[in-house]
C-alpha cells in the first residue's frame, strides 16, 4: 500500500508534482488545500468576468488569467484565484508557470464547499501579501463584496447588489454591472 502524501510543510515544487486530475490544489503556509471542481453556474460567472477583463486588456493592456493559474506569493503559499488581473505596469509579475507576487485584482466566486476558505483564509493571504483589490462574488445572496487595501488592511467590504455597478479602484476604468456578473443561471 502506498504511503499517504504529506499535506503540510509543502512548497511550490511539491504542488507542481501533483497530477493534473481536475482538483484545485493550493498551499497556504505550507498546508495543502484541495477543493473539487466548481459547479457550472460558478464557471459561467468566472467566464463573464474574465471575458470583460479580456476586453479591458485588449484596450488598455495588462493580463487577465482565469483559474487554473497559480499565484506564487511565497514558496509555501500558492493560490489559484478564480480570476486574476495584473495591470500593464506590473506585467513583469506574470511568468510562464505562475504569477509572482500580488495581482492587482483577484476575484473569487463562491462555491458551497469553499465559502470559509475564500472569505477567511484566502482573504487573509490576499491581505497579507498586499493584493490591492479583492472581489468576492457571493452567488447565494447575489452580491459582490469588494475589499480594498488601506493602510495594509482590508476594511469592511463595499457590497454591491443587482441594479448596481462594481467599479475597480485599481484597474482604472474597469466596471461591471452586478446583473452582468451574475447573469442567468442557465
Amino acid at each position: 500500500m502506498a504511503a499517504p502524501l504529506p499535506t503540510t510543510g509543502l512548497v511550490y515544487d511539491d504542488l507542481a508534482a501533483f497530477p493534473d486530475d481536475g482538483l484545485r490544489r493550493e498551499l497556504i503556509d505550507g498546508e495543502l488545500v484541495v477543493t473539487p471542481a466548481p459547479r457550472d453556474y460558478h464557471q459561467r460567472v468566472v467566464v463573464r468576468i474574465a471575458a470583460a477583463l479580456l476586453d479591458y486588456e485588449r484596450r488598455h493592456g495588462g493580463v487577465v488569467l482565469p483559474a487554473p493559474s497559480d499565484v506564487r506569493f511565497a514558496d509555501d503559499t500558492v493560490l489559484e484565484p478564480d480570476v486574476l488581473f495584473v495591470t500593464a505596469g506590473h506585467r513583469d509579475r506574470v511568468g510562464e508557470r505562475y504569477t509572482t507576487g500580488p495581482p492587482d485584482l483577484v476575484v473569487e466566486v463562491s462555491s458551497p464547499s469553499t465559502r470559509r476558505l475564500e472569505l477567511v483564509r484566502k482573504r487573509e493571504v490576499y491581505e497579507r501579501f498586499a493584493v490591492p483589490e479583492y472581489w468576492y462574488v457571493d452567488l447565494d445572496v447575489e452580491r459582490v463584496e469588494v475589499y480594498r487595501l488601506r493602510d495594509g488592511r482590508y476594511g469592511a467590504p463595499v457590497v454591491h447588489y443587482a441594479g448596481e455597478t462594481v467599479a475597480s479602484a485599481v484597474v482604472e476604468g474597469f466596471a461591471m454591472a452586478v446583473s452582468e456578473i451574475l447573469g442567468p443561471w442557465d
